[in-house]
């Protein structure tokens, strides 16, 4: 009997090079870390992703439960003693993302081209600080429990994976092009929902730092975006209260610091605010996308009675699954995805029509190259987002999604206990905009924080890029011209900002010590306009690429645009699964596709 097993691949990713079949890797080192967890790991060759020799690079499995092994990626710092830098550790959201995303198309010390070849990032976080990426929870990006030999029926609505058995291709699985081996996708075996995926990043921090003392400090930075509004404050919330519980083995780890960009935090405020951001007052492209029959439909999906808002308030009030999924269900098809279905904009950055191709995926391919597979002891092949850890997967049984998961408590928590909380947001984003992050901000109420006022960002440049209201060691950010991926739109001030974060300096000048009498000054709101300027009205080809000078495309060769995704980009509080990405809703979804979405990266 055939195993039958529900997973999308990040909508962008094109079939895998060539039918293969992962071996399982016979030269990782093993080592117990703290807590019991045992670490696999080996040390990825110079060119695989970081091209400085000097530089060195780890990847591996922390084997946090007998069928749950969790992919990870380590990278020393690049300008500064890896011995003693802080660490800091990245994750995207979805849920169901990777988080080789964000190293590949945002922060991490390479990007890949369209022949399928690392270049440096100059602008990566990496500079600064040791970076450790974490693909969660399990059978995300190159996680697995079970691996298992696979074809991905593509002309299935679902993409499902149909086991095989044994490594061979058989004819009619071969016409897919995509036979390899995947995670079996047994629901017991990963998270449920933001709660229960916290005890097993705690789990592969324990392993990682036990494994690699070399570079444990007893602390660390976290950063994080999307689907990290529920993912950030709660993964450190419950990290502090492990620290509590003096659990034999295990070595307290205490956050330092904490940034999220784009963040989902309260589905609540965040759902509605898709009218505020499209409709009234609109975004700051002055770009309205809809007709007013579509903002009518758009308002009644909201407010109507029974609609997204009354199920919201039921989900919070009663806290019951089915309620909750309903909710999740109802909002993210009524209610986000009316960007899609009609005026057939990027959620992550409204400026662009579907299929986007910023940022590139590429590095999607990349990672399925044998070469490359067996430099990182990979065992299953990889996809941006995985449908079964989704809203429309394990994150459904709960109703995840429309749960605000006590997020803006934990961040005041976390902010009473002195940790350095910075939330940025690219205002082009459509998915977590920031309007809605500015509600989530006033919602926080960090102490003294209704007294500050919005400054100007200086970078080395001398360009303004963005806005900031700081009061002590709370800031909220708006970054001009940025989708939901920052760092990739805006890669001075978001590295500028990193490092800011880390060495706990003020985020408008990184002159001043964070304190608590440290005050922002300048207007209450953050009136700038950019315009429609940068708005593009017909799909931007997938061989061009994004100039940070104008904040357009480059010119390139119209007659190759594609039709399909071969470059579009990946995040998650879903991303699309269906027609392209893996952001949030890990993306888009085309008129009537049955297939989930992914929220953020």
């Amino acid at each position: 009997m055939m195993i039958h097993i529900a997973f999308v691949l990040g909508a962008t990713v094109l079939p895998l090079v060539a039918s293969q079949f992962v071996t399982q890797p016979s030269d990782l080192i093993t080592k117990q870390g703290y807590a019991g967890i045992n670490v696999r790991y080996k040390e990825v060759p110079t060119g695989i992703c970081e091209l400085d020799p000097s530089v060195k690079s780890f990847s591996g499995y922390a084997d946090v439960e007998e069928d749950q092994h969790i992919f990870w990626w380590f990278f020393e710092a690049r300008n500064i003693d890896p011995t003693t830098a802080s660490t800091t550790v990245w994750i995207n959201g979805g849920p169901g993302a990777s988080s080789l995303i964000g190293l590949f198309q945002e922060l991490g010390p390479c990007y890949i081209d369209s022949n399928l070849n690392p270049y440096s990032n100059p602008y990566s976080w990496t500079n600064v600080s040791n970076f450790l990426f974490i693909d969660q929870p399990n059978q995300v990006g190159l996680s697995y429990s079970t691996p298992v030999p696979a074809y991905i029926d593509t002309l299935d609505d679902d993409d499902r994976i149909v086991a095989l058995p044994n490594n061979s291709c058989p004819d009619y699985a071969a016409v897919f092009g995509n036979c390899g081996t995947y995670s079996y996708a047994n629901v017991s075996e990963t998270a449920t929902g933001t709660p229960n995926a916290a005890p097993n990043f705690w789990k592969t921090l324990q392993g990682f730092f036990g494994a690699f003392p070399q570079y444990t400090r007893h602390s660390f930075n976290f950063a994080t975006e999307s689907y990290g509004g529920h993912y950030g404050p709660v993964f450190s919330e419950y990290i502090e209260q492990q620290n509590d519980k003096n659990i034999p083995g295990a070595v307290e780890i205490h956050l330092e610091t904490l940034a999220i960009g784009n963040g989902w935090y309260n589905p609540t405020i965040q759902y509605p605010i898709y009218w505020n951001y499209t409709v009234d007052p609109g975004n700051t492209y002055d770009f309205d996308p809809y007709n007013d029959t579509t903002k009518d439909q758009l308002w009644n999906a909201i407010y109507g009675v029974g609609n997204c808002y009354d199920r919201l308030k039921d989900c919070d009030a009663r806290g019951i699954d089915d309620v909750c999924q309903e909710a999740s269900r109802f909002c993210a098809y009524k209610v986000e995805s009316v960007l899609d279905d009609y005026p057939n904009r990027d959620e992550y950055d409204i400026r662009e029509l579907n299929p986007d191709p910023f940022p590139p995926n590429f590095f999607a391919d990349y990672l399925n190259l044998p070469h490359v597979q067996q430099a990182i002891g990979a065992f299953v092949n990889y996809s941006e987002s995985s449908v079964e850890v989704s809203p429309s997967g394990t994150f459904g049984v709960t109703g995840d999604d429309a749960r605000e998961v006590n997020s803006i408590q934990d961040l005041q928590s976390l902010l009473k206990q002195g940790i350095y909380f910075v939330q940025y947001t690219g205002d082009a984003d459509y998915n977590c905009n920031w309007l809605g992050g500015q509600v989530v901000a006033d919602e926080i109420n960090a102490p003294g924080y209704g007294a500050a006022g919005f400054s100007n960002i200086t970078t080395d440049d001398g360009i303004v890029h963005g806005v900031v209201k700081q009061s002590g060691n709370y800031a909220f950010v708006r970054v001009y011209y940025s989708g939901h991926e920052v760092p990739f739109y805006q890669p001075v001030l978001a590295l500028a900002l990193f490092n800011r974060t880390i060495n706990k300096v003020d985020i408008a000048t990184g002159l001043q010590s964070v304190s608590s009498t440290l005050l922002t000054e300048g207007p209450a709101t953050s009136d700038f306009r950019e315009g429609n300027s940068t708005v593009q009205y017909e799909v931007v080809p997938t061989d061009c690429t994004h100039n940070l000078m104008t904040y357009e495309p480059n010119d390139c060769n119209a007659s190759n645009a594609s039709s399909g995704n071969a470059s579009s980009g990946s995040l998650g509080r879903f991303k699309r699964a269906t027609l392209t990405k893996s952001k949030r809703k890990s993306k888009k979804r085309p008129k009537a596709s049955k297939k989930p979405l992914l929220r953020h990266s």
